[in-house]
């Protein structure tokens, strides 16, 4: 009898890991973006003027309540503004805020992180005791300097967002950066002859953008609980300009007898940074090698 010879089947494990991170980056990407795009497209929508006034609703409540009504879905504050068209314009500027702060300190941490991280020497001595000064002061003592010595406006409210973020992008891009240039390839381009910034720009930055592309998610949250923070205080934007975090300061008086004035606008904070969250989270899960699970 001739021996039957079969061949083991090939079974290949699914890549959970990475259906699943893709999966989560759109679950929570898509509702981000529809809430950032209904705010940027503001003034195309159908709404009243966020600043127009008419004492007569004031304090209306919204539909769902007793006296609510459908030109007011979701009430008036105290000096009968619409709710809705503010919460809406509201966000258009905090989400253009948070954008101009992440940019502004993305670019000087990721550049500085691997300039310390490939120079090493004093250029890594130095960056370093920045950043570990940086993280020492608390972030609202420096707000309060930065804004009493230069005014109030959106600037410089930008420049003080920045501050928020820049030594993280740098400490990370650092610790990065210090492992990619002992690397073969970037031995090889030194070896080449390569000039120094042709490797940190064109070799080095591409394997680190992932890695910054996350940190910026994250931090796109944490500067809009920033912006939250100081317009409570007081120290963010300026009237008419509207922010979710100057809305939950003007309703806070207001808490006793309207609190919709104030729990909408912390609740459009809380969502959008627990997607912001969520969605750095799934990038971190869809881009890191180590994450994945095959």
């Amino acid at each position: 009898m001739s021996a039957i010879i079969t061949r083991p089947a090939r079974v290949r494990a699914p890549r959970k890991g990475k259906a699943r991170g893709t999966g989560s980056v759109i679950a929570f990407g898509v509702p981000l973006l529809l809430i950032a795009l209904v705010t940027l497209l503001a003034p195309l929508l159908p709404l009243p003027d966020p600043n127009a006034q008419d004492l007569a609703k004031a304090l209306r409540p919204p539909v769902w309540l007793d006296g609510g009504g459908w030109d007011n879905p979701l009430g008036a504050d105290h000096l009968g503004r619409d709710v809705l068209s503010r919460l809406v314009y509201g966000g258009r500027l905090t989400f253009v805020i948070a954008a101009c702060g992440m940019v502004a300190g993305a670019v000087p941490g990721i550049l500085l992180g691997l300039l310390a991280g490939y120079r090493r020497g004093w250029a890594d001595a130095v960056i370093s005791r920045l950043v570990e000064a940086q993280l020492a002061l608390p972030f609202i003592l420096v707000a309060i300097a930065v804004i009493a010595a230069r005014g109030r406006s959106l600037p410089i409210l930008v420049l003080v967002l920045a501050l928020v973020g820049w030594a993280q992008y740098a400490r990370v891009i650092r610790a990065e950066t210090l492992s990619l240039r002992e690397r073969h390839f970037v031995l090889g381009l030194k070896c080449a002859g390569v000039p120094t910034w042709r490797i940190m720009l064109n070799h080095i930055l591409p394997n680190v953008a992932g890695t910054a592309l996350v940190l910026a998610t994250l931090q796109m949250g944490t500067i809009i609980l920033a912006e939250s923070a100081l317009s409570f205080l007081g120290l963010g934007v300026i009237a008419p300009d509207i922010s979710w975090g100057a809305m939950l300061a003007e309703g806070r008086e207001q808490l006793a007898l309207a609190w919709w004035i104030a729990a909408l606008p912390g609740l459009a904070i809380t969502v959008v940074v627990l997607l912001v969250n969520l969605l750095g989270d799934s990038l971190r899960s869809r881009l890191d090698p180590k994450k994945r699970r095959y």
